[in-house]
């Protein structure tokens, strides 16, 4: 917990990223997780995946966005990828993962009207290609804003899909007011570093939390994305929805591209909707930071590398 805590503060930290950046050891470990910089490697991912049976999530990266000409730049960059699948004739395989702080929502006191009218651009675009979007959730902070600009989008787009946090104490009832008809929702365990008075601290906590969530949005009217690289909680998962009735259609998982790829081919084999979360862009740092901290195995050797580089 202690290293995984360390390597979230060195996410934050301009002088390790400004050693990662130019590290030629750490590009194999970028490339592990990161698709590429451009859209073009998304496009190219995308239909790989495809060829392997898998459906896919793209993000564009470029979260804490606090420049409104950058905020734009990130929505061009949707806009662009959208008419690159469709070109490619990828969109019934793939959609896209949206942050909200990439697009504007933390650009202050307007912020959030930002965030909903770029986010308005980047659905109409989904919309009109025939794909869908899915809004990321971030640190809690940004919760209640998230949810309520999701509430707004569907009005005119409900196939927007939401993405909960287990670790989050407030989930279990989050899960409760999304699982409606047509509401797709994603629940993952949550990547954020919080503090003990809104998220789980212990792992079997977020464990047991999951649980509880994914019970709530199997038993549910919607459609949810069950996204965890952890067998047990699949497991569970697969059962959660035997259990209810619901065919292999009726949900999905979801794996973060570079991990366990060998068993996100194997359950779409077996039949089921497998889908990965595909990261692109040059803003990638934040990202494999996070990456890292879920990955004790990566840790001692890309902190060599970092040691010899500086």
């Amino acid at each position: 917990m202690l290293l995984r805590r360390s390597l979230l503060a060195l996410s934050r930290s301009d002088r390790v990223k400004g050693l990662v950046a130019t590290m030629p050891v750490s590009s194999g470990i970028v490339a592990r997780y990161v698709a590429g910089e451009s859209t073009e490697d998304a496009v190219r991912t995308v239909g790989t995946l495809a060829d392997g049976g898998l459906l896919a999530s793209l993000d564009h990266l470029g979260e804490d966005c606090h420049d409104r000409t950058q905020a734009d730049a990130n929505v061009d960059a949707y806009l662009k990828l959208i008419d690159a699948l469709t070109v490619s004739r990828e969109t019934g395989r793939a959609e896209v993962s949206v942050k909200l702080s990439a697009i504007g929502q933390a650009l202050g006191r307007d912020g959030e009207r930002v965030a909903i009218d770029n986010a308005r651009r980047i659905c109409r675009g989904a919309d009109d290609a025939r794909t869908t979007v899915t809004l990321d959730m971030e640190d809690h902070t940004t919760t209640d804003s998230t949810l309520t600009i999701l509430r707004e989008l569907r009005t005119d787009f409900p196939a927007t899909g939401a993405v909960v946090q287990a670790y989050l104490h407030r989930t279990e009832q989050d899960c409760r007011d999304l699982a409606y008809e047509g509401s797709r929702v994603r629940l993952c365990k949550g990547a954020y570093k919080e503090p003990a008075s809104v998220a789980f601290q212990r792992r079997m906590d977020v464990d047991r939390s999951y649980v509880r969530c994914a019970m709530v949005l199997m038993a549910g009217a919607g459609y949810p994305m069950i996204a965890t690289h952890d067998p047990r909680l699949i497991d569970i998962s697969m059962m959660l929805a035997k259990r209810n009735g619901r065919s292999t259609e009726e949900f999905e998982l979801q794996m973060l591209y570079g991990m366990r790829p060998d068993e996100q081919r194997r359950l779409a084999e077996l039949g089921h909707r497998m889908r990965v979360y595909v990261p692109y862009g040059s803003q990638w740092y934040g990202y494999l930071m996070r990456r890292l901290a879920e990955r004790p195995s990566n840790v001692t050797f890309f902190a060599r590398s970092l040691l010899t580089k500086s």
